[in-house]
C-alpha cells in the first residue's frame, strides 16, 4: 500500500550536497516520488511509495540525520500524491530569511490537552502562522491571523504588532510544526516572556484529540494533491486552483468565476487574457496525457511549500 510521509528536522548538515546526491539515487530506485528540501539547517521533505521503501527511506534518513518524528497519513482516492521524486538544496528548509536565528531556542512545545487550556487563556495571544489561503478553509476558535501571503513576511508583522512589554504570552501552531520552530524562535527573541508551540503541528492534533475535544473549525491545508483533509486526516472536500493555488470549496467551483485549471473567484479579476489561454492551453496537455494513461508533469503544488 502506498502512503504519505512528512519528516523534517533542524539539525547541522555540513555538505547537503553530498546527501542529496545519495538520497536522489536511494528515492529512484526504491519508486518514491515526491519532494525531499535539504539545507544546512537541516531537512524536510513529503514523500510517497509502498510502506516497504518508505521504511528504506526512514532507515536511511535517521542514519544520516539522526533521530526525527515521521508523519503517516493515506492517499486521496487517485492513489496518486505526486508525480516525480527531487532531492533539492535550498538556503532554508523553510523559507523565512531571518539570518542568525536561534534555533535551540524555541517554544515550549504543548500537547493537545494543554493547547486547549491555552485556547481558553485570555492572557494568551494565540497566532495562525500559516499563510491567509491556507487559514481561509480552517483555523483554531480564537486564533489571530496575521494575514500573510507568505512565510517571510510573519517577521515584520511580528515587528509590527507584538510588543513584548504588554504581551507576556503567546502560543503559535502550523501544520505539522516546522514553520512553528522559525516562528517561535523568532517570538522569543524578541523578548515575549512566555512562548508555546503545538507540538506536531494541527496534523498532530487533529489525530490526538477526540472531535468531542476538539476545538479546530473546517478542514486543514496540507502541501500535496489531497489539499486538505478532515478531522479524521482523509482528503476533505477542497480543490486548489492551478492559477492561484488557492484551496477551493464546492461552492467555489460553481461559480461563474470558476474555470477547471485557469481561473476562480479568487483570482479570476487577475488573470490576464495572455495567462487565461497558457492555462487553457496546459489543461490541453492535461487531457491529451489523461487520454494517453500519463501523468501530466508540469502539475505543481502549493506557492509556499512547507507543513
Amino acid at each position: 500500500m502506498r502512503r504519505v510521509l512528512a519528516f523534517y528536522k533542524f539539525t547541522p548538515v555540513a555538505d547537503p550536497a553530498d546527501h542529496a546526491e545519495e538520497l536522489q539515487r536511494m528515492g529512484e530506485q526504491l519508486g518514491v516520488v515526491g519532494t525531499i528540501l535539504l539545507a544546512e539547517e537541516g531537512v524536510n521533505g513529503t514523500i510517497v511509495a509502498e510502506m516497504a521503501s518508505l521504511d528504506a527511506m526512514v532507515r536511511t534518513l535517521e542514519t544520516v540525520f539522526g533521530a526525527m518524528t515521521f508523519k503517516w497519513s493515506d492517499l486521496d482516492q487517485s492513489g496518486v500524491g505526486f508525480h516525480r521524486f527531487k532531492v533539492r538544496i535550498k538556503p532554508e528548509i523553510v523559507s523565512f530569511g531571518v539570518a542568525g536565528l536561534d534555533l535551540q531556542q524555541t517554544g515550549e512545545h504543548v500537547d493537545g490537552t494543554r493547547w486547549n487550556e491555552l485556547l481558553d487563556d485570555p492572557d494568551v495571544l494565540v497566532i495562525d502562522t500559516r499563510n491567509q489561503y491556507e487559514i481561509d478553509i480552517g483555523t483554531f476558535d480564537n486564533a489571530v491571523s496575521p494575514d500573510t501571503d507568505n512565510f517571510r513576511e510573519f517577521p515584520q508583522w511580528v515587528q509590527d504588532n507584538i510588543d513584548p512589554a504588554k504581551q507576556r504570552k503567546v502560543a503559535m501552531f502550523c501544520t505539522g510544526g516546522i514553520r512553528c520552530e522559525k516562528a517561535s524562535a523568532l517570538v522569543a527573541q524578541h523578548g515575549v516572556a512566555e512562548v508555546y508551540q503545538l507540538n506536531g503541528g494541527i496534523l498532530q492534533y487533529l489525530e490526538d484529540t477526540a472531535k468531542e475535544q476538539s476545538r479546530w473549525q473546517g478542514e486543514c491545508f496540507v502541501f500535496d494533491q489531497r489539499v486538505s483533509v478532515d478531522h479524521d486526516l482523509s482528503q476533505g472536500q477542497y480543490r486548489q486552483c492551478y492559477a492561484c493555488r488557492h484551496p477551493l470549496s464546492q461552492e467555489d467551483m460553481q461559480t461563474p468565476e470558476f474555470e477547471h485549471g485557469v481561473s476562480c473567484p479568487f483570482c479570476h479579476s487577475a488573470v490576464g487574457d495572455d495567462r487565461r489561454q497558457q492555462f487553457r492551453e496546459r489543461q490541453r496537455q492535461v487531457r491529451l496525457a489523461a487520454a494517453r494513461g500519463q501523468a501530466h508533469i508540469g502539475v505543481t503544488q502549493s506557492k509556499d511549500k512547507g507543513p
